[in-house]
């Protein structure tokens, strides 16, 4: 965080998981932003950033991408330049869905599930998907732009029992 009054500018939002047992179809977790107008707050997102797009302006980009939890550190990062966003959007979410295989997986399914928010050096949240544990998707992060145009976070782990796809649809019509 800047300071306590300009806000958040550039976040980063990072998750992870362990590999599926050996024999077992892989864990993919994707991570999933949508952005939200002043004229619709908590309707139909006015775009989503995934796994295969990211969002017109640049603004909100998915820098590492993992279809199966193999690796160090974190699987997945997605990074929001929050500052560059257009003064029309005034919310964005974060969440992450399961994407789904031979069986339903929820995120009491897999091992190892980590989440980290930081801005710069700063950790703003961290945690895992215990509050979430029978879900196969989550919001873990809500962004909102408060009427000086600063930007805050309102970090949460909130469940939804869906496919990827209804849940990209469906994430903002909720208030956190």
């Amino acid at each position: 965080m800047n300071s306590l009054n300009k806000g958040l500018d550039k976040v980063e939002v990072a998750i992870r998981w362990d590999p599926s047992p050996l024999d077992e179809p892989d864990h993919d977790l994707d991570l999933v932003a949508a952005t939200y107008t002043a004229d619709d707050p908590h309707g139909a997102p006015d775009y989503l950033v995934h796994f295969d797009s990211r969002s017109p302006d640049g603004t909100i980009e998915l820098n590492r991408d993992s279809r199966t939890g193999q690796g160090l550190g974190f699987d997945e990062v997605m990074t929001l330049e929050l500052d560059r966003l257009a003064p029309r959007y005034v919310r964005v979410l974060v969440g992450v869905a399961i994407q789904q295989s031979e069986r339903r997986l929820t995120f009491g399914d897999v091992q190892g599930t980590g989440l980290r928010i930081r801005s710069d050096d700063n950790e703003l949240a961290e945690g895992d998907f215990a509050a979430a544990a029978g879900a196969t998707a989550a919001v873990i992060a809500e962004f909102t732009r408060d009427p000086s145009g600063a930007w805050h976070l309102h970090p949460t782990v909130r469940g939804f029992d869906t496919d990827p796809a209804s849940f990209a649809s469906m994430m903002g019509h909720s208030t956190l």
